[in-house]
């Protein structure tokens, strides 16, 4: 591991966890709490608090249990992270992501012991995706760039 990589995972973890945060509280105060603003046809900015984690699932399991289980996962993308081959920069990017997303929501949990959730993708009254926030996003999108990294591009090495 490099000094280099340890800056970009810093770097990348300050941006993805900050701009979750300054959303979030962009969010809280000035969308009341179940109010709805529509940016598109299709998307809509939706203020609600999850106390599970995605779609809710876990939402009976003791607060304390979800943040333990997220650090948890917290440290073994760490692990991963330091563990993934110097070369494989998208890797190391989608895994930076996730943590990023991980840390984003585990600071909601431990300060309200719910997640704010503000984004709703939806079609009139025919199509209504569950509601998610910036940091549900980075997870997203980590979990697709390391998929990639190991599927499509390391099939191409090979």
């Amino acid at each position: 591991m490099t000094r280099k990589s340890l800056l970009f995972l810093f770097f990348t973890l300050i941006f993805t966890v900050g701009l979750d945060q300054a959303i979030k509280y962009w969010i809280m105060h000035t969308l009341q709490l179940g109010a709805e603003i529509p940016i598109f046809s299709f998307i809509s900015l939706y203020h609600v608090r999850n106390s599970g984690i995605a779609f809710s699932f876990l939402s009976s399991y003791p607060h304390w249990g979800i943040v333990a289980l997220t650090l948890i996962i917290i440290v073994f993308l760490l692990w991963l992270w330091k563990n993934t081959e110097n070369d494989k920069f998208l890797s190391h990017f989608g895994i930076t992501l996730i943590i990023g997303g991980a840390i984003g929501n585990l600071i909601d949990r431990v300060r309200f012991h719910y997640v704010i959730d503000y984004l709703l993708f939806h079609i009139s009254d025919i199509f209504s995706f569950a509601v998610f926030n910036l940091a549900d996003t980075f997870i997203t999108l980590g979990a697709v760039a390391v998929l990639i990294d190991e599927f499509c591009i390391r099939n191409k090495k090979n």
